[in-house]
């Protein structure tokens, strides 16, 4: 199965745009907790028309705080993966080696990223919000599965980021500036790992009959429940973390609401959005045009 991509293109343009943790956060740096962070196509918070405008910002502040927890735990399966892939061809094209280890490079000064931005996130916030976890465990459950099936997740993640940035983050205004520059930061490096992915899912296929391929879609499907099962979770510690920020008990019905919208929030945004990504359905045509059509008929339940 040939692609356009090359690993010497996707290398180039990883030197091209690189950055350093150090430029993009700390100093005079900061968040603005006057603004929103995520854009409403993910976070959601209009339909609670209970909910002030301040608290609908505090909401979607929270949501900021988890979306970037969420790349930085899902990173913390990429990094080992990519290295197990890479130590696999060491003896092989020097393009595709050094590709893949600018890949895990990257990955790792991502989870530096977003951790130090938990740091600040938790210092301006003022109350504490509790997140799914911990990553390792969850790292752990994920590299579990068949390598197939890996490559397919993150495959999925990769895409799932381009179309936030985008399609909703890009051009919207109202974000705060910082919270952003964070965004569009990780976007310009995950273009590159969509790519080099997408080249990994190829390799990793090679020779596989429909029945294998069938086995690590259903190795895909059942890590995506997995994470279906901690977004539920996540949607709960969320409206707990409202309530703290804003002093607000809601009343039952209104914590049944807010924990609604937002578990169909977070399944739009990790699930649904890379489930139906047109690259992401183009590879899986290509792999078995049976296995696109089982992700088309699941996707509708997380969109």
């Amino acid at each position: 199965m040939k692609q356009a991509y090359t690993y010497a293109a996707a290398l180039a343009a990883s030197e091209r745009i690189s950055w350093r943790v150090e430029d993009l956060i700390g100093g005079d740096k900061r968040l603005d907790f006057t603004r929103s962070f995520l854009p409403e196509s993910l976070a959601q918070v209009a339909p609670l028309t209970f909910l002030g405008e301040r608290e609908k910002r505090t909401l979607n502040q929270i949501r900021g705080l988890g979306y970037l927890y969420m790349f930085g735990v899902v990173e913390e399966f990429i990094l080992p993966f990519v290295m197990d892939h890479t130590r696999a061809h060491l003896g092989n094209d020097d393009y595709r080696v050094r590709a893949f280890l600018e890949f895990a490079g990257e990955e790792a000064k991502h989870i530096h990223l977003f951790r130090r931005f938990r740091e600040e996130f938790e210092a301006g916030f003022g109350t504490p919000c509790a997140v799914i976890g911990p990553p390792e465990a969850i790292a752990q459950a994920v590299l579990a599965k068949e390598p197939l099936a890996v490559a397919l997740t993150i495959l999925h993640l990769e895409w799932m980021t381009q179309r936030h940035y985008i399609d909703s983050v890009q051009d919207d205004q109202v974000l705060d500036p910082q919270f952003k520059s964070l965004l569009k930061h990780h976007w310009m490096e995950e273009a590159q790992h969509a790519k080099l992915d997408t080249l990994m899912v190829d390799t990793l296929a090679e020779g596989a009959s429909q029945e294998d391929i069938g086995r690590a879609v259903e190795g895909y499907l059942s890590i995506g429940m997995m994470v279906d099962e901690g977004l539920a979770q996540q949607a709960t510690f969320d409206v707990a973390s409202l309530e703290l920020a804003t002093g607000r008990a809601l009343a039952p019905d209104q914590r049944e609401q807010v924990i609604a919208v937002q578990r169909r929030a977070l399944r739009w945004t990790y699930l649904g959005s890379g489930m139906t990504h047109g690259n992401f359905l183009g590879t899986l045509g290509q792999l078995s045009p049976a296995a696109r059509a089982r992700i088309e008929q699941v996707a509708p339940a997380f969109c």
